[in-house]
């Protein structure tokens, strides 16, 4: 895992401030610049405007399409707000990433269902599999929709607007507690994909499961997660984004920002804080605040991140 090089000048303070979880209430938008974080007030218009770029993606999660108990008897019209949510926006973003548990058990219908809605939205969408999308025997109904032209279970790259961007799968061999698992070969053609780049590239690396540990005990993490982010060590930018955990958490680590979207389906409780992850129950008028969409952006030159997380309410 990367290390602060800047560990000893910056005092315990700003030092605490990078390597601690940052949780977001009603929407943070975050610029990184030089690998310092910067939080801004969603409600500042004026500061939003100025770090805001002309490239500019989603982050959607979590979907779980096909969920029908309480917190939330209608995943699938929680999506739908979702995507209306990203129709009203006053720019259209480049394209979607969605990081994973499209549909709840994996059958034919919840992909159709969730496509139907996701490709309303009219932009281009990148997926990578969450473990509810391999729930089928031979995992085929995922990979017929969305593995052409990947690799293995589903990995792969692209280039956008000078940003190298990295879907992962870590959500085939699942470790002890659940924790995630890249495996041999992934990792390879990882390091071989990363071959080349200028380490001046802005890299983007998507997945389910959290790369960084978050709480291993509910498998929150991915056991072989530091030998994928040694391959990314020397490049100047690298964001790693995540679901999975269906709450925002922030952290920054050396020249990594690792970022954890909301769940458009349902929360979950926070790390230690339950006997064990799942959907947490909350009252009608609130799940919206909790259920929400994540937009990334990125300025040419030095190249700062700003990621604003919206809730469908609040």
């Amino acid at each position: 895992m990367p290390h602060d090089h800047d560990d000893h000048n910056d005092g315990v303070s700003r030092r605490h401030a990078l390597e601690c979880m940052i949780w977001a209430g009603t929407g943070v938008l975050w610029t990184v610049s030089g690998g310092v974080p910067k939080s801004l007030s969603l409600l500042d218009k004026a500061e939003a405007a100025t770090a805001a770029s002309s490239f500019t993606f989603l982050q959607i999660s979590d979907s779980h399409v096909g969920f029908d108990k309480q917190p939330n008897p209608n995943a699938l019209g929680t999506l739908q707000e979702a995507v209306d949510k990203i129709k009203a926006l006053p720019n259209t973003p480049a394209f979607m990433l969605h990081t994973g548990d499209i549909t709840h058990l994996a059958k034919p219908a919840q992909f159709d269902n969730a496509s139907q809605v996701i490709g309303s939205a009219g932009l281009d969408v990148h997926y990578v599999p969450g473990e509810h999308d391999f729930l089928d025997e031979e995992i085929k109904f995922y990979k017929e929709r969305y593995g052409k032209g990947t690799k293995g279970p589903g990995y792969y790259s692209f280039d956008a607007n000078g940003v190298h961007f990295v879907g992962l799968v870590n959500v085939v061999d699942l470790k002890a507690g659940g924790l995630g698992n890249l495996g041999a070969e992934q990792l390879e053609w990882l390091e071989s994909d990363l071959k080349g780049k200028s380490k001046s590239t802005p890299v983007v690396v998507f997945a389910h499961i959290p790369l960084w540990s978050v709480y291993p005990q509910w498998g929150w993490g991915t056991e072989d997660g530091a030998r994928a982010l040694e391959y990314l060590k020397g490049f100047g930018s690298v964001t790693v984004l995540n679901g999975h955990i269906h709450q925002v958490m922030q952290k920054v680590e050396g020249n990594v920002t690792f970022h954890t979207a909301r769940s458009t389906a349902f929360l979950q409780p926070a790390p230690g804080t339950a006997q064990s992850p799942g959907p947490v129950k909350v009252e009608d008028s609130k799940l919206r605040s909790v259920l929400g969409i994540a937009s990334i952006n990125f300025k040419q030159g030095d190249q700062p991140l700003a990621i604003i997380d919206t809730p469908l309410q609040g």
